[in-house]
């Protein structure tokens, strides 16, 4: 991979397997001290940096400095120069001398994020499109940093692959990690689950999860761009950039799957497509899967992810159990043992970051980045059966030989994917897609 440019524009077998089978990067690791710049227990001031300036990472930075005091954003980084100062401008109106981020500390380009974590921050917040998770994150460990970053963690095998690596570095440098699966610092899902743990719907048969809604953006080409620069501004239609949907959104309802199983799936199996969403605009992504993950104890996941218009439409999980049925984001708990949710707990987009936060400070920093990784997974391995049509199992997928990531980072480089001379992109068809 070359060197990046600069842009002209912005339970457990399962676990163990996966702790086991990833070696640890000796280049990552080079010396296991936590770095200087690792915030100091105690310490009331938290100086954070912000990788990634698009709306989310907008959110994520606001929800940051809105539920902690102390806290300040000194410098940030984006692919997009006119992203990163529409962000810094709506962000500075509203936190003033909170947000002290000067033009020195304002990087732009592919590389940007590398000059950022040259500078004193304690936490970087990533929330750049999910395909450059693996190599921020990487780099964000070996410079010693703290971390919050959105979800998914990876796009592809060999991305999972380099965050296990990159965790278990972070670890073993007590630096916190979180990772934007909000639901897992939500109450009325820590609390319900606690409870189906504990066993008040029995055993677990199966889960059904979904996340069935219209779609969301397109930016359709502008005269001048390249085609990395259309398909950075065009994020969500790229699996490189994205992984589909059912990476994108649909993880948040497999990682609750998984957490209600209190394990990975062996394998998956499904069914997906293009009926309606077809467009060039559209990039090479399904506009709906189905997929059936099924655990080693025999149990079932049924996942359904859709954007379609005029459809039903949930965003939802839901546990069936040999005593009762449960939907955990409703806090409720239908059988023999009867039980709801008694309500508290504050906005869990806010709460995800005051805990990591708060968990720094207090000098016990907590890693979620093994969770995010295999719920990725997660949502990859259901990728890979659809497309291809084929039962996948867990271990194949994650061993494959599978990388998505360009071999230049440059704006005049040409992105892992091409149209053809009319416009459209090749779409994955079921009993001939393969992945290597």
């Amino acid at each position: 991979m070359t060197q990046p440019s600069q842009p002209t524009g912005s339970h457990a077998s399962r676990r163990d397997f996966i702790k086991t089978s990833v070696a640890v990067s000796g280049a990552l690791a080079g010396g296991l001290s936590v770095a200087r710049s690792a915030h100091a227990a105690g310490s009331d001031e938290l100086e954070i940096g912000l990788v990634g300036c698009g709306g989310r990472g907008t959110g994520a930075a606001d929800d940051t400095l809105s539920i902690n005091k102390g806290v300040k954003l000194v410098a940030m980084a984006d692919a997009f120069g006119d992203r990163l100062n529409g962000a810094h401008d709506q962000l500075k109106k509203k936190y003033g001398d909170r947000v002290a981020v000067p033009p020195e500390r304002k990087f732009v380009g592919f590389d940007a994020y590398q000059k950022l974590l040259e500078t004193t921050i304690d936490l970087v917040i990533f929330a750049t499109p999910p395909g450059f998770r693996p190599i921020h994150f990487e780099a964000a460990v070996k410079a010693g940093k703290h971390v919050f970053m959105e979800k998914p963690v990876a796009v592809d095998p060999a991305g999972v692959r380099k965050v296990l690596e990159a965790a278990k570095v972070a670890k073993e440098k007590k630096l916190g990690v979180g990772v934007g699966l909000q639901r897992r610092h939500q109450a009325v899902y820590v609390d319900t689950i606690k409870q189906l743990h504990e066993g008040a719907i029995g055993d677990i048969l199966f889960t059904r999860v979904y996340w069935n809604g219209a779609g969301v953006w397109v930016n359709p080409r502008r005269p001048g761009q390249t085609e990395m620069e259309y398909q950075m501004r065009n994020w969500y239609y790229f699996n490189w950039l994205c992984g589909d949907h059912i990476c994108e959104q649909h993880i948040h309802n497999l990682d609750v799957g998984n957490w209600v199983m209190n394990d990975l799936p062996v394998s998956a199996q499904g069914m997906g497509g293009r009926e309606v969403r077809d467009g060039k605009d559209y990039g090479e992504i399904y506009d709906h899967h189905y997929v059936e993950f099924t655990y080693k104890n025999g149990a079932k996941m049924f996942s359904c992810c859709r954007h379609i218009p005029g459809c039903w439409d949930s965003v939802s999980e839901h546990a069936h159990g040999t005593k009762g049925y449960c939907n955990p984001g409703s806090g409720r708990i239908e059988g023999e043992n009867k039980w709801r949710f008694r309500g508290g707990g504050g906005n869990p987009y806010q709460v995800e970051h005051f805990d990591l936060v708060n968990s720094i400070r207090e000098g016990n920093p907590y890693n979620e980045a093994e969770y995010g990784a295999t719920s990725s997974m997660t949502s990859i391995l259901g990728r890979m059966a659809t497309y291809s049509g084929r039962e996948v199992k867990w271990d194949e997928a994650l061993n494959a030989n599978y990388d998505l990531s360009p071999k230049e980072y440059s704006f005049d480089a040409e992105p892992p994917v091409l149209p053809d001379e009319n416009g459209n992109y090749k779409i994955a068809v079921p009993g001939k897609w393969k992945w290597a």
